[in-house]
């Protein structure tokens, strides 16, 4: 028994120092081809045995047997690499260099990874599109950044023939009120009405990191509203390398941009900063539609430890743009698709009566806490504050002067550009200067200012292998301010205001109360931000809000290799209250408040079926709130007793098929949305006379249209693929057919400019079609890479079934279909040693074939309608052959842009 105890004793102690002789190390170096990357993981195939690459990309891990290395980093391709030990001694496998991977999701967050909700955080699929940031940079050119996503199904941008900025974005039928958008996690939607302007991020495409627009459910956690969807803007951070650019850019109507771009890398301490800035500005494609503006972004980053992570931005786009609104089609074709009568001259020197101007710096903190292997806490606290507003006439309608022109397709006198020079002698003959509502003309400012704060935090917790649960809080609190200031006197050498204040019960009290005002502010963005107007000289209103938001939300998802399902709950508080202090009395000025809560809950499922094939089922219900400026009637502090909260109800399937060249996703859904409230707004270009109710309009008023009880039911199949046919080709398309429905009866309510109510009346709305997009939608796209660094590409889209952008009515109007080819060349020069250095010459060419088209209208007007509602004996529109494509030439809209052009050179360093 002894001996073999020593036998085996001996042929123990062999095999330890075989195996000790037998083990090696293995070393190199991780790089790009241009520099390290830090970070990178190092494992042995088979093994658990890894390890990290250092700050300068070097590695080493002990070995027992040769095998294969698994190499990755987050935004690369995983590399593998064969290696053998050598007995006792290190083997150098030299530098390794990674390829970065454009089809991979997770290169583009780096921070706030627990709050920033993309679709491939959650297993559980939904119908998405990703835009990334290369996409994003070679598509925009000069358009806003809505102008990226064309190219997805039941995706419809509107509003660009308005001017820098004002396009409109709906999703399946859904204005983007009614769409959730958020910026690295933030909401970013109005918290007043839901609205988003575009003109606010015109620098969203030099500091994207990439756009996913999640249709239907979604996959955010929060307490909001995806009716339509979620659009998330994803930015850049602190980037792990140091380098940058320089680009320029120029575009048809003297349109030129210049952007500088700077990241110094995280050095060895784990800090790090980027910055970019930029200017552009142009004369706009639609006459009187100047813009110019700037835009900035800092990012300063922190890598404490390998728990914590930090990283502080802030970036705004100070701009100011002329504005063209809605004429009709009658004007157009009389003088041109181009035309604007918001415009004028002024001894020479051009002059607009509508300029948005905004500055809306926002800042964010994320923070990225790995507490332990199981739990991630990830929070961002946010504030933005927005100062500007947009401007208009001011002061009775009979003293606004128009040139007389004649129009050449009726064949009549009309009136047509603003004649300051006349209104500025008019104004000068006053006893003094001195002018009122009765008798003179000034541009005023609708000032729109606030302060948001707010913050997301969520508790990841991976509760076993399989099962994960997600837990949050989302805080915000707002207070906007709205008033009026003079931004031109034009020839004035003051105003006199005149008001009567509101007592008990809202009802008008005592005897007017005057003031003249005598300063002015010109509508410049970055003045408005750092100058106020003093209290006594504000004319029309002056009145603020307070809205105060908690909600809490929680995630609980299964999965394995082939099943997932989730269940998504949340809930929320809004408190809300109005405060004015020019309509009332001081002690009234105090609104009541109101408390709505609110609740989602969704949940779904999805099946792989093989490697290929996979199917899901979603569904979910909102109770939402409404927002303040439905709550509250016309504008004063009564409180709406027909407001309640929305009731939304989802259901959605769909199937993915995914391969080494082609995928495809086929989706199906159904939104019924009931209770909710639709403000939509009209520009009335008619002759001075037409009457709404008992209230006469001028030449030029808007009227603003809500419509209350609404009920709408939109339906439709989404396809979408892309198909790399060759390694030089990919073809991508996409294709949309929906049905998007009001149901029952709704209460129309019309406003002036200035608030007064107009009417009000019941609607039968059954089956009226909803309008400003193309429920019918179809394209195709491609890209062909002759030699490396030199492709061509081009997208075509049909739009069929777009109706008249009017809320709710029973026989909407249908304009007619349209088809756009856009395409583009690139040229991507390398310069210099390393691959990062380059220079990349775009062309794009929007419109190719010049298609004229109506691209929205905001009238309902038939061919079998009166041209004149007074005289009925004129006929109608189409007895006097006054109709275009089929539509009566008195409708109101915007004709689409026509071919436009815009070249770019961008130097990487």
């Amino acid at each position: 028994m002894k001996k073999i105890n020593n036998w085996l004793l001996s042929g123990l102690l062999f095999l330890m120092v075989s195996t000790v002789f037998s083990q090696g190390k293995i070393t190199g170096t991780i790089t790009d081809g241009n520099g390290s990357l830090p970070g990178a993981n190092v494992a042995i195939k088979g093994t658990k045995t890894a390890a990290t690459a250092d700050f300068d990309g070097k590695f080493s891990i002990n070995a027992t047997t040769s095998g294969e290395l698994v190499i990755s980093f987050i935004g690369y391709n995983a590399k593998t690499v064969v290696f053998s030990v050598s007995n006792g001694g290190t083997t150098n496998l030299g530098t390794i260099v990674l390829e970065s991977d454009s089809n991979q999701l997770e290169e583009i967050v780096v921070i706030g990874k627990g709050v920033v909700d993309l679709a491939k955080e959650r297993k559980t699929p939904i119908a998405v599109s990703t835009i990334r940031a290369s996409e994003i940079q070679t598509k925009i050119g000069t358009m806003d950044i809505t102008q990226t996503m064309v190219n997805t199904p039941s995706v419809y941008v509107a509003g660009q023939a308005g001017g820098f900025g004002d396009s409109r974005v709906t999703v399946r039928g859904f204005q983007q009120d009614n769409t959730a958008f958020l910026l690295n996690g933030q909401p970013i939607n109005g918290m007043e009405d839901g609205k988003v302007y575009w003109s606010n991020w015109s620098g969203m495409g030099d500091i994207a990191n990439a756009i996913q627009i999640q249709r239907g459910l979604g996959s955010s956690k929060l307490a909001i509203s995806s009716v339509g969807g979620t659009v998330n803007f994803v930015t850049k951070a602190t980037d792990m390398k140091e380098g940058g650019f320089l680009s320029s850019g120029f575009a048809n109507d003297d349109y030129y941009k210049t952007t500088i771009a700077y990241n110094t890398g995280i050095s060895k301490s784990g800090w790090g900063a980027s910055f970019m800035i930029s200017h552009w500005q142009g004369d706009g494609y639609n006459q009187g539609t100047r813009g110019e503006g700037q835009s900035y972004f800092l990012s300063v980053g922190y890598k404490a430890n390998d728990k914590h992570n930090f990283n502080f931005l802030i970036t705004g786009a100070p701009q100011a743009h002329d504005q063209n609104f809605s004429k009709r089609i009658s004007d157009y074709l009389g003088f041109g698709r181009k035309y604007n009568n918001n415009y004028g001259y002024l001894n020479g020197q051009y002059v607009s009566e509508r300029t948005n101007f905004y500055h809306k710096p926002v800042a964010n903190f994320n923070w990225d806490y790995k507490i332990n292997d199981k739990v991630d806490l990830s929070t961002v606290v946010y504030a933005s504050w927005g100062r500007g507003g947009g401007t208009g006439n001011y002061g009775g309608s009979a003293n606004k002067k128009y040139k007389s022109e004649l129009n050449p397709y009726t064949g009549t006198t009309q009136t047509t550009y603003i004649d300051f020079d006349q209104i500025y002698a008019n104004n000068q003959a006053l006893a003094g200067g001195a002018g009122q509502s009765s008798n003179s003309y000034l541009i005023r400012s609708s000032m729109n200012n606030h302060e948001w704060y707010g913050v997301v935090s969520n508790l990841k917790t991976n509760i076993t292998e399989n099962l994960s649960l997600n837990l949050g809080l989302d805080l915000r609190t707002y207070k906007g301010t709205h008033y009026r200031q003079v931004a031109d006197f034009v020839g004035l050498n003051n105003f006199t205001d005149v008001r009567r204040l509101r007592g008990e019960n809202h009802q008008t009290q005592g005897s007017n109360v005057s003031q003249v005002v005598n300063q002015s502010l010109p509508p410049e963005p970055w003045n408005a931000f750092f100058q106020t107007i003093p209290q006594n000289q504000i004319i029309d209103y002056d009145y603020s809000e307070t809205i105060s938001y908690g909600g809490a939300f929680g995630q609980l998802e299964y999965s394995n290799d082939n099943f997932s399902a989730f269940f998504q709950g949340s809930v929320s508080n809004q408190n809300h209250q109005r405060f004015d202090r020019y309509d009332y009395l001081p002690q009234f000025e105090e609104s009541e408040k109101v408390n709505n809560i609110g609740y989602n809950a969704k949940g779904g499922a999805s099946y792989k079926v093989a490697d290929n094939h996979s199917f899901y089922v979603n569904a979910g219900y909102y109770n939402r709130q409404p927002y303040h400026d439905n709550i509250y009637l016309n504008f004063t502090n009564e409180v709406n007793p027909l407001t309640s909260n929305e009731k939304i109800l989802g259901f959605e399937a769909g199937y993915n098929f995914k391969s080494k060249n082609f995928n495809a996703s086929l989706n199906a859904y159904r939104t019924s949305w009931k209770d909710r409230v639709a403000s939509t707004s009209r520009t009335v270009t008619i002759a001075a006379g037409e009457t709404i109710g008992s209230t006469t309009l001028a030449f030029g008023d808007l009227v603003y249209k809500s419509n209350l009880g609404v009920e709408q039911l939109h339906s439709g199949l989404e396809l979408d693929f892309t198909y790399k046919i060759l390694s030089s080709l990919d073809v991508r398309g996409f294709a949309s057919v929906g049905n998007w429905e009001y149901k029952g009866n709704s209460i129309t309510r019309e406003t002036d400019d200035n608030q007064n109510l107009l009417s009000e009346t019941l609607v039968d709305v059954d089956g009226g079609k909803v309008g400003d997009a193309a429920q019918t939608t179809w394209g195709l796209g491609a890209k062909y890479e002759f030699i490396k660094g030199f492709s061509i590409d081009a997208d075509w889209r049909n739009y069929d079934k777009l109706y008249s952008n009017v809320g709710a009515v029973k026989n909407n109007l249908e304009l007619p279909s349209y088809d756009l080819v856009d395409a583009g060349i690139s040229y991507k020069l390398l310069v210099g040693k390393f691959k990062s250095n380059s220079v990349v010459f775009r062309v794009n060419i929007n419109n190719v074939f010049d298609e004229v088209y109506l691209s929205e209208l905001s009238s309902n007007i038939k061919v079998t309608d009166n041209i004149s509602t007074s005289n009925a004996s004129l006929g109608t529109y189409q007895s006097n052959n006054r109709v275009y494509k089929g539509i009566a030439d008195g409708n109101q809209g915007y004709f689409g842009l026509g071919r436009t052009w815009n070249f770019s050179v961008r130097y990487n360093f």
